[in-house]
């Protein structure tokens, strides 16, 4: 399936902590659409986690217990950003960050709809991560974090460490990449499948289920 057939949902969540596993909970969430090479709104929104938001994460985002006290809870929203997801890959940089933590959402949501299937896999038809890609188009970088990678292709982030602004950003890398990949002969799907699959299986063994965050090499 060529690049131009399919439309992405380019997501971002701020968290109160490194592992939804853990119990962390969301905080903040954007998704914005990228079809046919523009990207437009999708969903944003605080999200109230209903646990205590750690100092050294309003450092790092600026989100407060304060803000997030009369914002919805994920269960408000949940239906309104899976109308962004549905039918649509799923992007993120550092994806399975950002997937785990919606698929415990969701979870929570709908504990009993899939006897225990991922909730998310019911709504987005696959999963592409920008930090792979970058591994694979950018291994001249030092760094595939999401400040590298936009600085490489000189994308301004007006809000970083906020969802709508990591999104915004993504969604502009994720074309970058793309048409570097379209440059190196990659032009749909599949060939962008085989591209990532390329020695992967050290890199595999060291990744973990719930990433965290990182400013290193593949952080967000």
């Amino acid at each position: 399936m060529p690049f131009s057939n399919l439309t992405f949902a380019v997501v971002d969540v701020e968290t109160t902590g490194g592992s939804a596993a853990a119990g962390h909970r969301v905080t903040e969430v954007a998704a914005v659409i990228v079809e046919h090479g523009v990207i437009r709104d999708g969903f944003h929104s605080l999200v109230n986690p209903r646990r205590a938001i750690p100092p050294f994460i309003t450092s790092l985002t600026g989100i407060s217990d304060a803000m997030v006290r009369d914002a919805p809870t994920f269960d408000v929203i949940a239906g309104a950003l899976a109308q962004q997801l549905v039918g649509r890959v799923f992007v993120a940089h550092n994806a399975r960050f950002d997937w785990s933590f919606l698929s415990a959402e969701y979870a929570r949501v709908m504990p009993t709809t899939l006897e225990g299937g991922d909730p998310l896999a019911s709504l987005a038809t696959a999963q592409l991560c920008t930090v792979r890609l970058a591994r694979r188009l950018l291994q001249h970088l030092p760094r595939r974090n999401l400040d590298a990678v936009c600085a490489h292709y000189g994308v301004t982030n007006e809000g970083r460490h906020r969802a709508d602004g990591d999104a915004r950003a993504t969604a502009r890398v994720l074309l970058a990449l793309l048409a570097d990949a379209q440059r190196q002969g990659v032009h749909g799907w599949d060939a962008l499948q085989a591209l990532l699959a390329r020695g992967t299986g050290a890199t595999r063994k060291r990744r973990v289920a719930t990433p965290a965050p990182s400013d290193g090499a593949d952080g967000i």
